[in-house]
């Protein structure tokens, strides 16, 4: 089965335009987990409370420790250490 040239050069566009994306895709998750990292670690130097969305829960408590890039140390009254792993993390809320 042979392929007109127009159908080659739309297929190569697609597969171009595809491999764009996911390169934007991944470049801007990578700037989301930095915007991430700098209000925690913001929360932290400031003492101020956190709310973190996890998977369609909230978990609050104030920034212990943050290991850049692997996770987030919280506690919070009801809990001595809660720790969250940053890629896990869906939005943060501060006071």
């Amino acid at each position: 089965m042979s392929t007109t040239p127009i159908f080659r050069t739309t297929l190569r566009s697609l597969a171009v335009t595809v491999a764009a994306l996911v390169f934007a895709s991944s470049a801007l998750a990578a700037d989301v987990l930095q915007g991430i990292e700098k209000l925690l670690a913001d929360a932290q130097q400031q003492r101020h409370s956190v709310t973190l969305y996890v998977g369609g829960q909230s978990v609050g408590g104030a920034v212990t420790r943050l290991e850049p890039g692997q996770w987030v140390e919280l506690r919070n009254q009801q809990f001595g250490r809660i720790l969250v792993r940053l890629d896990r993390i869906d939005a943060v809320a501060t006071q």
